[in-house]
């Protein structure tokens, strides 16, 4: 049996602890930080495309290898990949899903501030 709340309110708290309560011995309970939400989303990617568009300090990426960029400065963990025609490695496979709401936040904000200080002019405010 797997369950999954979003702790809202007494209600869903109330719910999570009748389900620990009846849980099988040896069962395991995970709780964790919220995922980033769709506007964050939704701001995460209109601000890539905005910088990918600006080509910032003249780097020509896409959308997709600017959030690898993002990712790596932050600290988060990364699979490098090699380089083109002897070129740099570069880093892949980042899951932006699993963020939670602060780390995209913090995200947001780095990508914001790297954006103001080259002068990306963005689409979104």
């Amino acid at each position: 049996m797997s369950q999954t709340i979003i702790l809202r309110g007494l209600e869903q708290r109330a719910i999570a602890a009748n389900l620990i309560r009846i849980a099988p011995q040896d069962a395991v309970v995970t709780i964790k930080e919220g995922t980033r939400t769709l506007d964050q989303n939704s701001k995460f990617w209109a601000m890539l495309s905005d910088i990918a568009r600006h080509k910032p300090e003249g780097r020509v990426m896409t959308a997709e290898n600017w959030k690898a960029a993002f990712m790596s400065a932050l600290g988060h963990e990364i699979l490098w990949q090699p380089g083109i025609d002897s070129g740099p490695p570069f880093p892949a496979g980042f899951r932006s899903s699993r963020l939670s709401k602060a780390q995209m936040g913090d995200l947001i904000t780095f990508i914001q501030e790297y954006g103001d200080r080259h002068g990306v002019r963005w689409s979104e405010k």
